[in-house]
Formats: C-alpha cells, sequence, structure tokens
C-alpha cells in the first residue's frame, strides 16, 4: 500500500540529528520552557519573517490563544471559511464567539475576496484566512480589505510552513500567524506542537501569558482565559532540526506535485498545477465527481487515499440546524468532489509512477 503519508520514511533520513537533539534535552534535565523553546521561538520567527514567536501546545490552541490575545470577546463575530476541518471554527466556538461563514474560490480553495466583502458588513471583530493544502490565500488582497473594515487578521497557517509571496512567509501577512507542528505537517513535531508568530509585541506579551494560566508572574493569574499550553523542550528541540529540512522537503513535495499534474491525463480527474513558491502542497487534491468510486479504485490499486474535508462546518451536528440558512456553493460542492492522493517528500519514484498509473486506469 503507498500510504499517504509515511512519517517513519520522512524521519528515518535525518535520525542521528533527531536522536541527538533527543539526548541533549534528556540531559539537561529540563523539559518545560527551557533554552530548546526559546533557541526554537527564535529560529522559527526569524523564518516566518516576525519579530516573536510563541510555542504553544498545539494548532488549536494557537488559534484560541491568538482570539483572546486580540480581545475577542463572547458574542464578538469571527469571519473563517467553512471547508478546513472545523479548528477555526473550534477555536471561535471555544472564545463563546460568533462564527461567520464565507465561501472559498473556486481554484484556490481558500477564502474568497468577494465572500468577505460582503461579510464584512457584519462588523466582525477578527478574519481567520486559512491557508489551506499549503497554498496561500490572496493574502495581501484579504488583509487589505480586512484591516480597511477595522478587523484584526488572524493568519490560519497549520498547512502552510515555508510558503512565500514577494518575500514574505506565511504568517506574517496578517496580524498574528497560528501554526500547527502536528506530526503529518510539512514541519511536524513527534507529537503535539504549535506556535504563534507576530510583529507586535503586545500580542506576542499577552499570548505567553495565555497560554500558562494567565499569570502575569509565578502563581498570580492577571488574564481570563489562560490555560496550560507550552511546547515542551522535547519538541522544541526535535522541531528545530527539522526546521532545517522545511525548504528541501517543499520542494520535493512540489516535485510531486508537478509529476501529477504533468502525467494524470483522465477525463473524469481534475488535477492542479501546484509547484508555486506560495505553494508547499501540504496535501495534493484532485476533484472527481465520481469520488467514492475513484477512492476504491485506487484502493484496490495499493493506494491510500483520504477527503480533507467531507464535511464543511456549518453542516456539523454540533450546530444542528442553526447555519441551516447558510449556503456555501462552493464549499459544498468541493465537500463533495475532492479526494488527496498521496504526497510527502520520501515519496519514491515507482511510487508516484503507480500513482499516476492508477490514476490513468480509472474509468467510472
Amino acid at each position: 500500500m503507498i500510504a499517504l503519508n509515511d512519517l517513519a520514511r520522512i524521519d528515518r533520513a535525518g535520525l542521528d540529528a533527531l536522536r541527538g537533539a533527543y539526548e541533549r534535552v534528556i540531559a539537561s534535565g529540563w523539559y518545560v520552557l527551557g533554552e530548546e523553546a526559546a533557541t526554537f521561538e527564535r529560529d522559527f520567527a526569524d523564518y516566518c519573517g516576525a519579530a516573536h514567536c510563541v510555542g504553544v501546545a498545539n494548532g488549536t490552541d494557537a488559534l484560541e490563544i491568538a482570539l483572546r490575545t486580540a480581545g475577542i470577546l463572547p458574542g464578538d463575530k469571527v469571519v473563517t471559511t467553512a471547508n478546513a476541518g472545523m479548528y477555526a471554527t473550534i477555536a471561535i466556538t471555544a472564545c463563546a464567539a460568533e462564527p461567520v461563514f464565507v465561501d472559498v474560490d473556486a481554484v484556490t480553495m481558500c477564502m474568497s475576496v468577494t465572500s468577505l466583502k460582503t461579510a464584512l458588513a457584519q462588523r466582525p471583530r477578527a478574519v481567520i484566512v486559512t491557508h489551506l493544502y499549503g497554498r496561500l490565500a490572496a493574502i495581501e488582497e484579504l488583509v487589505g480589505v480586512a484591516r480597511a473594515a477595522g478587523s484584526v487578521v488572524i493568519e490560519d497557517c497549520p498547512q502552510a510552513h515555508g510558503a512565500r509571496l514577494n518575500g514574505k512567509h506565511a504568517g506574517s501577512f496578517g496580524d498574528i500567524g497560528c501554526f500547527s507542528f502536528y506530526p503529518t505537517k510539512n514541519l511536524g513535531a513527534l507529537g503535539d506542537g504549535g506556535a504563534i508568530v507576530a510583529n507586535e509585541k503586545s500580542f506576542a506579551d499577552r499570548a505567553r501569558q495565555l497560554r500558562q494560566y494567565g499569570w502575569g508572574r509565578k502563581y498570580h493569574c492577571e488574564l481570563p482565559g489562560g490555560r496550560n499550553s507550552r511546547l515542551d523542550e522535547m519538541q522544541a528541540a526535535l522541531l528545530n532540526v527539522k526546521l532545517g529540512w522545511l525548504d528541501r522537503q517543499n520542494d520535493a513535495r512540489r516535485s510531486v506535485a508537478r509529476r501529477y499534474f504533468e502525467g494524470i491525463h483522465n477525463a473524469h480527474i481534475a488535477t492542479e498545477r501546484r509547484d508555486a513558491a506560495s505553494d508547499v502542497v501540504h496535501l495534493y487534491i484532485v476533484r472527481t465527481p465520481h469520488r467514492a468510486q475513484l477512492a476504491r479504485h485506487l484502493l484496490d490499486a495499493g493506494v491510500q487515499t483520504d477527503i480533507h474535508y467531507p464535511l464543511p462546518d456549518h453542516r456539523q451536528p454540533m450546530f444542528a440546524n442553526r447555519f441551516a440558512s447558510t449556503h456555501l456553493p462552493v464549499t459544498e460542492k468541493l465537500a463533495d468532489e475532492i479526494l488527496t492522493l498521496p504526497c510527502h517528500p520520501a515519496l519514491r519514484e515507482e511510487e508516484i509512477v503507480h500513482v499516476i498509473d492508477a490514476c490513468n486506469r480509472f474509468k467510472p
């Protein structure tokens, strides 16, 4: 079976360096908020082109802490898309804020500028722009439109580590950038982890307090909404090793995507060119009106696939009929057609050829 992702194979190439980081942390005897975390925060901020980085426990915490850092209060409206697995929506609802769902662009599958402009009439306090599948949204235009309306812009970057546009990296365009380091991400830990990046010192200072109970000083809670959400020393050390691999591995992902685009020729499968610097190809998505049949065909051919994501946020069971009147035609159509193919930096030549051949042999 050709796996959608093969973490053991990806990490095995750098095993000695990872082992060295692991042993260094063990030898230090310091496991939470020490030198490893401080070093990674400094290095990742530099990589992203941000002034500050605050390590947290995971990407969803990063989004919730970012919202609280931005002053989002119960009942405030926050604009987001509905096609990215509920993570931003979960963070919004955790703050007791009100999600305002907007549609996505049919080509980029990221937030539609036109839809955002319409939603801004509701005077949202914040806009969460998700860079989906590794591809940057129309971030410069979205930031300009949102800021002109007085909304804080939070970039949701868990699938866009290293994506860049006009000399700037994902996370550095808006007011706050949020990252996940879940193991399958382009920059993945060997466990959970996340980070917030920002240029405004006050945002970073507030995020540091919120990640540790809301403390102003030890055992003195000053801010409501705090929690225990810290990037531990082990994950920070391992991530700093893997940060050195990130650009090379992103290039490898683009190479796989290029092969798929150039090699898959089937009238029933729509592919996309994905080799720009603004796209780090976290996931390679194809579209087909015959998704279930294609997934079964590929599984029978020894190719693992998945759907990212099958149910839009506004149709999730937790909301019952709360958003019954919300219609997002592009989002809903994509949810019925998208299918994810294997695409990772350790994919072998014969595996790429096999996936292409299997796609080309598909007949609904």
